[in-house]
Parts: C-alpha cells; sequence; structure tokens
C-alpha cells in the first residue's frame, strides 16, 4: 500500500471485492474515490467506515454503487473519423487475411449497454454481406456491469441513442418498434455478451481485433500494464488493438506499434520468443506465467546440462559459470568447480591453451576455432576435438563472456587417417595401370601386325571355304538319305510303341504277379499284381537283383530252379512257397518258371 493511500478506503475496497467479487483495486484511487463519494453524499455517510457500515444494513445500496462507479459512457460510432479509418483500413486488412469461410473473432471489451459491438456488426455486415456475416463473424462483448449487460442484449435504442447511425445502415438494419429501434436479429445474434473482469478473468484468445475504447483510463499504470500484456496475448500474429481518443499506448509500447497514431489503433508485435511473452505476462501480475517462466528457465538449465556436445561458459572475469555434464565427464570437473577462475583448472591449458583463444575471440570479435586438437589418454587411443570459442554479447551490445564447446571428432580423424591411405593405395594403384596400359599398347603392336597375318590366311579359308561348299552339297544328299530313313525308323518306333501298350495293358491286366529277369537275374519287368503282392513299386525294383530283393518272397529258393530255366538244363514244375505279402499275412504262393526264347 502506497503511502498517499487511505486504510479506511482499501478496507472498503476490500470488502466489496470479497462480498461481491468487484475488484476495484487497479482503479486510479482520485476518480474511484470521487465516484464513491458521490453516493455516499446520496445515502449522508460521511466516512469509509460507515459507508462500509450502510452497505452492510442496505445490500440493495451495491447495485446502485456499482451504476455510479462504472461509467457508462458509449454511443453508435463515438469518434466517426476514428471508426471511418477502422472500416476502410483494418477491416479489410483483416478480411483479406482471411481464407474463405474462415472465422473472423472479435472482442469488444467494456462495452458496457452494446452500441459498441453492434457498431462493429454493422461495419462488417456491410463488408462482408450478411450471409457471410452470419457464417464467419463472432463478436464477444463483456463487461462487468450486469445492468448494462441487459440493456445490451436486448438491442432496443431509442431515436436519440440510434441517431449517430447513418441513415441508410439505419434502415436496412433496424426495425422501428413503437417509439424505439431494433437492431436486425441475425446482426444480434452475431454478437455473444457475458460478463467479464478485465483485471481478474483469463482472457478471450485467437482475436482478430479487440476493442477496448476509455476502459484503461480507470485502471492505474500497473493495472493497465497487466490488462495491455492480457491484451497483447489474446490477439492473434498481426491482431488489432483499437482504444479510445482519451488512451494512449504509454505502457507495454514494445508490446504493439501504432498503425494510425491519430486514431489510436495499434497493432500487435510478436515477441520474439515464448520467454519474452511470460516475462510480459510475469511483469504484468500474472501468476500462470510466473510459473510457466520458472519451468521455461529450468528447462533450459537442464538442456544445456544434458546437451551432448561438452561446454563450458566463462564470464568476462575469467570465471567458469556454467559447465554442462558432457564437460565435467569429460575433464573431471567437480560442480564445485563452477565460479572458480579458468585459470585454476587444468582444462584451459590441456590439452590447449584457451586463455589465449579467448582473447584473440574478444579481439577479433568471431568465433574462434582449432581443429583437430589431440588430447592423450592413459590406456586407451589419443582423443581428438575441435574447439570453438565464441564470444557472447548481451543483445549485440558489450560482452557477457564466451562459451567454449569441444566436438569430438576422434571418428573423422580416423576416417581422415584411412582416406589418406587408401589415397596412397590408389596413387601405387594408377601407377601400375600405367605401366600396364604401356605393356598393352606394346601388345596392341603385336596384336596388329598377327591381324596382317590372319588377313593372310583368311584368304586361304575363302579358298578353303569353296571345297566345304563342294563337301556341303555331297552331305546334304546324305542328309535327305538319313531323313528318308529316319521317318521309317520313326514308323517303326510308333509299332513298337503300340505293341509295348499291348503288352503293358496285357501285363496289366494279368491276375497273377509277374516278373521278367535277364541272365544276370536282373529285374527287367514287375507288373502291378507284383506291386501289390510285395509293395515295391516298379521303378524301386527294375535294374536290381531279384535275389537281393526284401520282400516275402524266399527269393534265395529260386536261385537253383532259375538257373535250370535260363540254361534249358530241364523243365521246372510248379512251385509252391510259403510267403507273406505286402500286408503282413502268411500266403502260399504258387511259382511258375519259364524262359523267354528270341526267334
Amino acid at each position: 500500500m502506497s503511502s498517499n493511500q487511505d486504510p479506511a478506503f482499501e478496507d472498503l475496497l476490500a470488502y466489496l471485492k470479497e462480498n461481491r467479487g468487484f475488484d476495484f483495486t487497479g482503479y486510479k484511487r482520485p476518480s474511484l474515490m470521487r465516484r464513491v463519494g458521490v453516493r455516499m453524499n446520496v445515502v449522508g455517510e460521511e466516512s469509509y467506515r460507515s459507508y462500509r457500515d450502510y452497505l452492510e444494513v442496505h445490500p440493495n445500496e451495491f447495485a446502485y454503487l456499482f451504476n455510479t462507479v462504472l461509467i457508462n459512457v458509449t454511443s453508435f460510432f463515438r469518434d466517426p473519423e476514428s471508426w471511418h479509418y477502422l472500416a476502410k483500413t483494418i477491416l479489410p486488412q483483416i478480411v483479406d487475411r482471411k481464407g474463405n469461410g474462415e472465422e473472423i473473432r472479435i472482442w469488444s471489451a467494456g462495452c458496457a449497454s452494446g452500441e459498441e459491438p453492434y457498431t462493429i456488426a454493422l461495419l462488417l455486415a456491410e463488408q462482408l454481406g450478411q450471409d457471410a456475416y452470419r457464417e464467419r463473424v463472432k463478436i464477444y462483448a463483456t463487461d462487468v456491469d450486469e445492468e448494462a449487460l441487459t440493456w445490451a442484449r436486448q438491442a432496443t435504442y431509442t431515436p436519440e441513442r440510434i441517431e449517430p447511425v447513418p441513415e441508410d445502415l439505419r434502415e436496412r438494419y433496424f426495425e422501428q418498434v413503437g417509439g424505439s429501434y431494433v437492431l436486425d436479429n441475425d446482426l444480434r445474434r452475431g454478437v455473444v455478451f457475458g460478463r467479464h473482469d478485465l483485471v481478474q478473468d483469463a482472457p478471450i484468445s485467437r482475436l482478430d481485433l479487440l476493442v477496448c475504447r476509455n476502459t484503461l483510463i480507470y485502471f492505474s499504470g500497473e493495472t493497465q500494464r497487466h490488462v495491455l500484456a492480457r491484451f497483447h496475448f489474446a490477439l492473434k500474429d498481426e491482431g488489432y488493438l483499437y482504444l479510445g481518443n482519451a488512451e494512449l499506448m504509454l505502457t507495454q509500447a514494445h508490446l504493439f506499434e501504432s498503425t494510425g497514431l491519430k486514431h489510436h489503433v495499434f497493432r500487435r508485435t510478436p515477441q520474439a520468443t515464448l520467454r519474452d511473452r511470460m516475462v510480459v505476462l510475469t511483469q504484468a501480475g500474472d501468476p500462470d506465467a510466473a510459473t510457466q517462466l520458472g519451468t521455461y528457465v529450468r528447462l533450459r538449465e537442464v538442456a544445456f546440462h544434458k546437451e551432448p556436445v561438452a561446454q563450458a561458459v566463462v564470464d568476462c572475469r575469467g570465471h567458469l559459470v556454467l559447465a554442462n555434464e558432457a564437460l565435467r565427464d569429460l575433464f573431471d570437473l567437480d560442480p564445485r568447480d563452477v565460479g572458480r577462475p579458468l585459470q585454476d583448472l587444468e582444462f584451459s591449458y590441456r590439452p590447449l591453451e584457451l586463455r589465449a583463444r579467448i582473447d584473440q575471440a574478444y579481439a577479433e570479435e568471431r568465433t574462434v576455432t582449432t581443429d583437430g586438437v589431440e588430447r592423450a589418454r592413459r590406456g586407451a587411443p589419443s582423443q581428438y576435438m575441435d574447439v570453438h570459442v565464441t564470444p557472447l554479447r548481451n543483445n549485440g551490445a558489450e560482452y557477457l563472456g564466451v562459451s567454449i564447446t569441444f566436438v569430438d571428432v576422434t571418428e573423422i580423424q580416423d576416417l581422415r587417417k584411412e582416406v589418406d591411405q587408401t589415397a596412397q593405395e590408389l596413387e601405387t594403384a594408377y601407377e601400375e595401370l600405367q605401366s600396364t596400359n604401356e605393356e598393352l599398347e606394346t601388345t596392341n603392336e603385336e596384336l596388329q601386325s598377327s591381324n596382317e597375318e590372319l588377313q593372310t590366311t583368311n584368304e586361304e579359308l575363302h579358298s578353303t571355304n569353296e571345297e566345304m561348299e563342294t563337301m556341303n552339297e555331297e552331305l546334304q544328299s546324305t542328309n535327305e538319305e538319313l531323313q528318308a530313313m529316319n521317318e521309317e525308323l520313326q514308323q517303326r518306333t510308333g509299332e513298337l510303341d503300340q505293341s509295348n501298350l499291348f503288352l503293358a495293358s496285357i501285363l496289366g491286366s494279368l491276375s497273377a504277379g509277374l516278373v521278367v529277369v535277364d541272365r544276370e537275374l536282373q529285374v527287367l519287368l514287375w507288373n502291378r499284381r507284383a506291386e501289390d503282392l510285395w509293395g515295391l513299386r516298379a521303378d524301386e525294383v527294375e535294374g536290381r537283383s531279384l535275389l537281393n530283393l526284401d520282400i516275402g518272397l524266399p527269393v534265395g529258393e529260386l536261385r537253383e530252379p532259375l538257373h535250370r530255366v535260363l540254361d534249358d538244363a530241364e523243365e521246372v514244375p510248379e512251385l509252391e512257397v510259403a510267403a507273406v505279402n505286402r500286408r503282413g499275412r502268411r500266403i502260399v504262393c504258387r511259382l511258375s518258371l519259364s524262359s523267354l526264347h528270341a526267334d
């Protein structure tokens, strides 16, 4: 509390905020005390303490007090020249920046009885047409005075209040009902009214235009900064702020730039960084922004320490002020080393002298880079680093210190060595290739000589070719004879194939198993009934010795009878032997052996 504030009056304001939610603490004290004094004179109270007691006893007095304090002075097209500038310059720019069908968002803060937001609605309906207005425009109109908002929602005005509206707009958008004028319902639906405290409540966001005319003049300088910071947050980039003729951008001028100083229209200036925006809101007393700013600062600190590239920051006095985890791990630094003079730390001179390069960076005002610095390590291969020393300025002004980064380029250095070795190998290969090329030239001369010899030989071959032509005619005649023989052979083969098919059909139809063997007892034929009896296919037994087949027939007992039949020594009568078929059943098999003779 400042020294010129009346404790009793401040106590009255606290009582109003606590009991009715009206926060007047941000209002300018002289005008506020004057307005409260007017109401005190009406009810006959002489001190703020007695008036507070009066409010406790007479609850209806709150409404009369607020109507006295909240000066609802407004009208249609108030300050016509400024509204003309807005209609002809600002609104067309807003519409042009929007894509087809994109919503246009406008906030009329401190709208009182609604003339101001309805003025905006009239201008946009003219600018876009009523159909596009209905689809695209959203106007938010707010005030702390509920009674004024109730009047505004009715959109009904006396002839005196409607007089500033141009006659053509009056005829198009107002309907006369009795002795009053009622705004067109389509325009009315585009305006949303609601209670809003500029000091306490969160701002409406993503706005193209914010109209707040002659409202800030009642606030103190600190409260104005707070509200303007919120306005900056509420507007889109390149959004516009339209203030009253009695208001100037004396605070937070860096947040807005004037587009029509005479008409008090300002354009939002985008902040360079998120941190700048949070600082602005923090300075304006926004507790959420202060929390976010702390988080932002902590996030930057954590990001610096987790950066994989080793980095240190040294101030102008030569003291180490920052060292991230990668740097501490690289040079085995202790967190307590932060704050010590750089010259007392080993990494200031090993693996290279840093202080001379820091002086060079200051003197030349540029980043000083030293490539391929070798750092020896015990029990491990050497490490190579690129060291960058960058001077740090305060927004381009005085030096704050230097940033030193150590970039590990060991892998790159190894690759360079491999590239150098490969280059040497390529050079050697090139010399060998050049020698080989000379040998090829010599060989080419020899080949040219050989080519001449081949031309002579070609002539001889030409003569030989003529003889070959004669022989070819004779061979052609022989080929014709062979072709005739081949046709006859094909005919015979066809007949043989028919015979084989006929024989296979006969053999397949036999109900007895049939096996044909040659003189060495190798199987030549094995019919289907034999397959069924003994469980072996023809392709499994053909070419094998019958006596070596593992089947249920005792083939060893057939050796002697077979040789007798093959040698025509004697006729062999039918044999009966015990056997086991492929299903494992015991059977008695009757065998008939006979020889085949070719006539």
